[in-house]
């Protein structure tokens, strides 16, 4: 054996553990979502939760919009972004006690269920299609790198 083959066998080792590595990764996500949590629901059952309860609540141009907004994403992650973000914005409607989602509900759910890195995306974006983000400063700097243990009570007192 040369020692080109004796290279090309610990490269080939090395790649394979690497590539090995970033799926068990991946997978060890998907699988902390799965378990339960305090109230005995996991996180994909909630998101699946506020999604079956709100999907009667979807119009064609808020569906659109959402579409829009998860155009960056690789198409690979698409659905499972797509499925955090409407569950995050159907929470939000619930809450709020809205019949239908709107325009307004679906940008606070997009910067609540999006990390930091996101959000320059959609300030992009809102500003091509004309919407003023003035009144989401709040939420821009309440984004998940700055999320502290209890958000969800500091979104409800300034709702």
């Amino acid at each position: 054996m040369s020692l080109f083959d004796n290279f090309l066998i610990v490269f080939w080792g090395f790649f394979m553990i690497g590539i090995m590595a970033i799926g068990g990764y991946f997978m060890f996500r998907k699988f902390l979502k799965q378990l339960p949590r305090q109230d005995g629901k996991s996180t994909m059952d909630w998101e699946i939760h506020y999604l079956e309860k709100t999907k009667h609540m979807w119009e064609d141009n808020e569906k659109n919009l959402l579409e829009e907004l998860v155009s960056p994403v690789p198409e690979l992650f698409r659905d499972v972004a797509r499925q955090k973000i409407a569950s995050k914005i159907g929470e939000v409607a619930l809450h709020k006690g809205l019949n239908k989602i709107n325009q307004e509900v679906l940008i606070e759910g997009y910067i609540l269920a999006t990390p930091k890195r996101d959000h320059k995306f959609l300030r992009k974006k809102l500003k091509q299609k004309e919407i003023d983000i003035e009144p989401y400063e709040e939420l821009f700097s309440l984004s998940k790198d700055d999320y502290r243990s209890n958000w969800q009570a500091q979104y409800k007192k300034n709702s």
